[in-house]
C-alpha cells in the first residue's frame, strides 16, 4: 500500500498537531469578525487556543441548530464572515440548512479521499449525487476535477440513460451513495449491459454494511467510503488499508459525550465535533449529531492521522436515509399537516441492501385514502419515499422516540 496524495498525511502526529493549533487562533479571530460567531464566543481569546484542552472549552456549535438561527438570521446566522458575493455557489441541504461554496479548487477538501480510494489523473467518473440544490455533486465533481479526472456529473436515477452513457463514455470510477451503485450494478445485469468498465467508487450518503461491501466487490467495483457533511465538507476517508476512515487533513475531530462539549477517552464512542479550517466559512467545534470512536494508532497504509470507526449512528434521533438527513421536525410537520393524526414513529430499516423507512401513524380515522395522503406529504417533506401504516391509537410504544432507525 504506497502512494500518498500529498507529504501532509505522513507528517508526525506532532507536526500537524503543533501546525494546527498554530493556525487556529488566526481562525477564531477570523470568525470572530461576523457577529454570529461575535455572541456563540463570547469572551474568548484567541491567542490562547493552542492546544485540544483549550479548544474543549469553547461552546460547540449544534448543527441541529442552524435551521432555525438560519431561519431567524438570513442567510448563515451571521456565522460566515466573509460577503455571499464571494462565494462561487449557495446550496440548501435537509433541514434546511444553507451552506456555501468557496471559489478554490477542491473547496470541499475531497480529492484527497478520491486519491486515496484508487482515482488518478485522466480517470472517467461518473458522479450520481445529486447536483439539485444540495452540494452532494458539486463535492465530488470539484474534486475529481482538481485531481485531473474529467466528470459525467449524472446525479442520481434515469438508471437506462445512466447505463446508456456508461456504454458510450466508459467511466473508470464512481461517485454516489452504496445504494445508487446496486441499483446500477443490478439494472445492468438484468438489462445484460456491460458496465465492467467501473473498476474503482467512492460511496458516502447511506450506509454500506459488510454484506453490501462483499456484494459489489464480488462485482468487479473496489469501493471505499468517506465521511462528508454538507456544512464543510469531507471530515474523513477510507485508504486501501480499510482499517477505519482517516481524519481529513486541516480538519480538527474530537470525540465528545453526545449532548455536551466534553471529550470522551479514546475508543469510547461519542458524538463526532469537527473544526473547518476555512477562513471564508470556519465552523468552530460544529457538532455534527454522528457518532463514531477514535481507533488506537496509525493506519497501515502509512498515513498518520487519527482514525474514526467511521459513522456508528446519531447521536439525536436525526438519521440518513438514501444520503438525506430525515430530522424529528420534519415528522411533526406530518401531524400539522394532517390533524387526524396522533403519534407518529417513523421506523428506518434495511430492504434488499437499501434503505427503507416505514411510517406508523395513530389515527381514529384510518383508511387507505389517508395513507396515500400521508405518504404523499412525506415524501414533499423529506424527498423520499416510505411507506404509511395507520394503527390504532395508544398502540405506539410511550417512549418519546419519533424517528427509530432499526437498521443495527
Amino acid at each position: 500500500m504506497s502512494g500518498h496524495y500529498d507529504k501532509l498525511e505522513t507528517r508526525s502526529a506532532s507536526e500537524r498537531e503543533s501546525d494546527l493549533f498554530a493556525r487556529l487562533p488566526l481562525l477564531v479571530s477570523t470568525a470572530l469578525k461576523a457577529p454570529g460567531w461575535q455572541e456563540h464566543l463570547k469572551g474568548v481569546d484567541p491567542k490562547a487556543l493552542t492546544s485540544r484542552e483549550a479548544l474543549a472549552k469553547l461552546p460547540v456549535m449544534r448543527k441541529s441548530a442552524l435551521p432555525l438561527m438560519q431561519k431567524a438570521s438570513p442567510p448563515f446566522a451571521g456565522f460566515v464572515p466573509a460577503p455571499v458575493s464571494s462565494f462561487g455557489r449557495l446550496f440548501t441541504s435537509p433541514g434546511p440548512i444553507f451552506e456555501p461554496e468557496g471559489k478554490e479548487n477542491d473547496p470541499w477538501g475531497a480529492a484527497r479521499s478520491l486519491f486515496a480510494a484508487g482515482f488518478r489523473p485522466g480517470d472517467i467518473v461518473l458522479n450520481t449525487f445529486s447536483y439539485h440544490m444540495t452540494p452532494g455533486g458539486f463535492i465530488l465533481d470539484s474534486a475529481a476535477r482538481a485531481l485531473g479526472c474529467p466528470v459525467i456529473p449524472a446525479g442520481p436515477g434515469q438508471t437506462e440513460m445512466q447505463l446508456e452513457m456508461i456504454a458510450h463514455l466508459k467511466p473508470t470510477g464512481y461517485t454516489g451513495t452504496p445504494d445508487f451503485l446496486k441499483i446500477l450494478l443490478d439494472a445492468a445485469k438484468t438489462a445484460g449491459r456491460d458496465v465492467s468498465c467501473i473498476r474503482k467508487a467512492l460511496v458516502s450518503g447511506a450506509a454500506f454494511p459488510p454484506s453490501l461491501q462483499a456484494e459489489v466487490k464480488s462485482r468487479g467495483v473496489d469501493a471505499y467510503q468517506t465521511y462528508a457533511i454538507a456544512d464543510g465538507g469531507v471530515v474523513a476517508y477510507e485508504s486501501p488499508a480499510r482499517e477505519g476512515l482517516i481524519v481529513n487533513e486541516d480538519v480538527l475531530v474530537e470525540i465528545v459525550r453526545p449532548g455536551t462539549g466534553d471529550p470522551v477517552a479514546e475508543g469510547e464512542v461519542g458524538e463526532i465535533v469537527v473544526t473547518f479550517f476555512h477562513e471564508q466559512h470556519p465552523w468552530i467545534r460544529l457538532a455534527t449529531g454522528d457518532l463514531s470512536a477514535v481507533l488506537k494508532g496509525a493506519s497501515p497504509c502509512g498515513r498518520t492521522n487519527a482514525r474514526i470507526k467511521g459513522w456508528m449512528g446519531r447521536a439525536d434521533q436525526t438519521t440518513k436515509v438514501k444520503g438525506l438527513f430525515v430530522r424529528p421536525e420534519q415528522v411533526a410537520e406530518l401531524s400539522k399537516q394532517h390533524p387526524s393524526l396522533k403519534k407518529l414513529r417513523l421506523v428506518v430499516t434495511r430492504e434488499n441492501e437499501q434503505d427503507a423507512m416505514t411510517l406508523r401513524a395513530e389515527s381514529a380515522n384510518g383508511g387507505a385514502d389517508l395513507s396515500e395522503k400521508v405518504a404523499a406529504t412525506l415524501q414533499a417533506v423529506t424527498k423520499l419515499k416510505g411507506r404509511v401504516e395507520i394503527v390504532a391509537v395508544g398502540s405506539l410504544p410511550n417512549d418519546g422516540k419519533v424517528i427509530s432507525d432499526e437498521r443495527g
